[in-house]
């Protein structure tokens, strides 16, 4: 039941993407950019998107978008994390990691790439939002993806590699790793939803709880 639900919306992030990408100018980074989002993945952060915008009767339309931009986050820091000055793994997703299937440098800058599409999807002019909602989204998704967030999280896993570190640190090394992202799928639903402040941080700390039990199990 669950993987089929997850299984159904990866489909529809996957569609949005593919048309998405189509309409922008061709350049060599697309293959290795497809390579490393689409068709892999359970898109988990996705289906929590969808989910959490239910509680307030919002229609998944209205959610593309957002779930299209995490899954880009979500790929771009996969393929960052398994380069040889990271984590240096050679599978993703049952398959070659994208620095072994298209090189290095071009691991790298198809990563970028997907991390500055993120905001493209969002800013699109088409993506029917208030600006006001759409201006909080992309610097909340900001905040979750740089050296307070993904970026800072990965730093101190490197740096905590073979070192006794207490609990507390490796929380807070989880929540930024993982936690932050999703901190921001319910945090962006409730700005779509226009919640309160205090509703948005009650949502942003639901989703770094969600994040750290992932982690977790």
């Amino acid at each position: 039941m669950i993987k089929k639900k997850l299984l159904k919306n990866a489909k529809k992030i996957d569609k949005f993407l593919i048309n998405f990408l189509k309409k922008q100018k061709k350049s060599l980074l697309v293959k290795p950019m497809k390579y490393g989002i689409i068709s892999g993945g359970k898109k988990i952060r996705s289906t929590i998107i969808f989910d959490t915008g239910k509680i307030f009767n919002i229609k998944e339309k209205k959610l593309l978008n957002i779930c299209a931009a995490v899954e880009c986050i979500h790929s771009y820091s996969l393929i960052h994390d398994d380069l040889p000055c990271m984590d240096n793994d050679s599978m993703r997703r049952g398959k070659p990691s994208t620095h072994i299937k298209f090189g290095e440098a071009s691991a790298v800058l198809a990563g970028s790439s997907l991390l500055t599409l993120a905001f493209e999807i969002i800013a699109d002019k088409k993506y029917l939002l208030n600006t006001k909602i759409k201006n909080e989204i992309i610097k909340s998704l900001a905040s979750c993806s740089g050296h307070t967030g993904i970026a800072e999280g990965q730093e101190l896993d490197l740096k905590f590699e073979n070192k006794k570190k207490k609990i507390n640190q490796i929380i807070d090394m989880q929540k930024k790793k993982t936690g932050k992202l999703f901190n921001f799928c319910l945090h962006s639903v409730g700005s779509v939803a226009n919640k309160t402040h205090k509703e948005k941080l009650f949502l942003s700390n639901i989703g770094e709880e969600i994040g750290l039990l992932f982690q977790l199990a």
